[in-house]
């Protein structure tokens, strides 16, 4: 046997010591550090700026943040949320039965209605209601200013709005089931009601959910818009304070911190329905 190969066959059993004795040095990440320790030195200053700026006058926002007429707009806001989502998406599930129908009549009614409401903006189509008037100034033998109070224009427009989006968020959910589930049903003899709410509905909500929490939030921020036609929510509210006071940016700051709250309470809410819907799916595991 060569010297050579008496070598690396004496060599060959250090490796594994020598291996066990190397020390793991973890990869030093500069960039990343700078970059967070520059962002939290920013946002420090920018908290600082916020609480110190007496312009803010937190002593009026806390005098005003649980006043009666703020409580007042902030329900009306709530209450008209939960009525404009449960009409809208009520609405928006028929026209995405109509859209999946095999109907071409259905289905071309429902896709120029997604169409027009999507076209035009909110603002618009709720001062076209509140206008109505000048155009049919009765219906059904009753004056158009008593049936379509600013209240009754806001709940329409924003319906209507609400159902182009929310009928595309359904269709979306419904496409997203495989075929082979209905099919499946169809098999078992389970019939078209039980096929849709047992074994299509619930697969569907893992897709509806989310965007449905989206719009959700985006209609309590929308429902800000009603204050152009004089209704009386939480914007609306502290307007007609600060127009007497001239507080303007304490009472901006009532709003902000309301649907601050609001939106994060409905966050946490969509978390725990995404989570009940997501049970079995691969993003639980």
């Amino acid at each position: 046997m060569s010297s050579d190969t008496l070598a690396k066959t004496s060599a060959a059993p250090d490796i594994p010591e020598q291996a066990d004795s190397l020390r793991i040095v973890p990869q030093r990440r500069l960039g990343q550090w700078t970059a967070a320790v520059a962002v939290l030195v920013l946002l420090a200053l920018a908290v600082t700026s916020v609480v110190r700026n007496k312009a803010f006058q937190w002593g009026v926002v806390g005098d005003y943040f649980t006043s009666d007429s703020v409580l007042r707009g902030l329900w009306l806001t709530l209450w008209l949320t939960a009525v404009v989502m449960v009409l809208g998406f009520a609405l928006g599930t028929l026209l995405a039965a109509a859209r999946l129908s095999a109907n071409p009549i259905l289905r071309s009614v429902s896709w120029g209605y997604v169409w027009l409401f999507r076209s035009i903006p909110i603002l618009v189509q709720l001062l076209l209601w509140f206008n109505i008037g000048a155009l049919y100034p009765e219906l059904l033998g009753v004056k158009t200013v008593n049936l379509f109070t600013p209240i009754a224009v806001a709940i329409i427009g924003l319906t209507l709005h609400e159902a182009a989006y929310a009928a595309e968020v359904v269709r979306g959910g419904i496409l997203s089931v495989d075929r082979g589930q209905i099919e499946a049903a169809q098999a078992l003899g389970l019939s078209r009601w039980r096929r849709w709410w047992r074994i299509v509905l619930p697969q569907a909500m893992r897709s509806i959910v989310p965007p449905a929490g989206n719009m959700l939030i985006g209609t309590l921020k929308g429902t800000s818009i009603i204050s152009v036609i004089a209704v009386q929510d939480l914007l609306f509210s502290v307007q007609l304070v600060y127009h007497r006071t001239y507080q303007v940016i304490p009472l901006l700051m009532v709003a902000t911190l309301w649907y601050t709250v609001v939106t994060s309470v409905l966050g946490l809410g969509q978390y725990y329905v995404e989570k009940h819907y997501a049970r079995g799916s691969e993003r639980t595991r």
